[in-house]
């Protein structure tokens, strides 16, 4: 039964693993984006501002690249990974806030997504961190095996998918 619990919780941190990633490369593509178009005219119903998007293109830029390395990291099971996940995701939460009337609809999705994910980062860490390691000692020595398709992601294990067979 805790065994059952630890890889659940492996699961939801390799989800937010997943998410980090994820939305890294919607920051890096934005950043791009900001960069290529670097000035822009934003209109809303009480303010007009001339905003210079390079720096903030650079921003999103560096931003996302953070964020990949620590949901890659997060993926290893590290410790440490996890709390630069925690402030990372709260300052993306931050951010997000801040753009809410310039794009609401996308700033609450990021905002909810934001909270489960913190959820994900905070709850069971111990346990969860402990199933990812060996879920990832496992996979290195069953990925020489020469099985291509299992054994290669974290949250594969034999007694979900079965006994392996070389």
């Amino acid at each position: 039964m805790a065994e059952e619990r630890s890889r659940a919780w492996a699961g939801w941190v390799t989800f937010a693993a997943t998410i980090l990633i994820v939305t890294s490369m919607f920051n890096i593509l934005q950043g791009i984006i900001a960069l290529l178009d670097d000035e822009r005219v934003v209109a809303t119903e009480d303010a007009f501002v001339l905003v210079d998007m390079t720096s903030w293109g650079w921003t999103l830029v560096v931003f996302g690249v953070v964020m990949l390395a620590v949901g890659g990291f997060l993926l290893a099971g590290k410790t440490w990974a996890r709390i630069v996940a925690i402030i990372v995701v709260g300052l993306h939460a931050v951010a997000q806030v801040a753009s809410l009337g310039a794009y609401p609809i996308w700033s609450l999705l990021m905002i909810a997504l934001d909270t489960v994910l913190l959820f994900a980062l905070t709850v069971r860490w111990s346990s969860a961190a402990e199933e990812l390691r060996y879920q990832n000692e496992r996979s290195g020595s069953a990925g020489m095996s020469g099985d291509p398709l299992h054994g290669q992601l974290p949250h594969e294990t034999s007694s979900l998918y079965g006994p392996r067979v070389s």
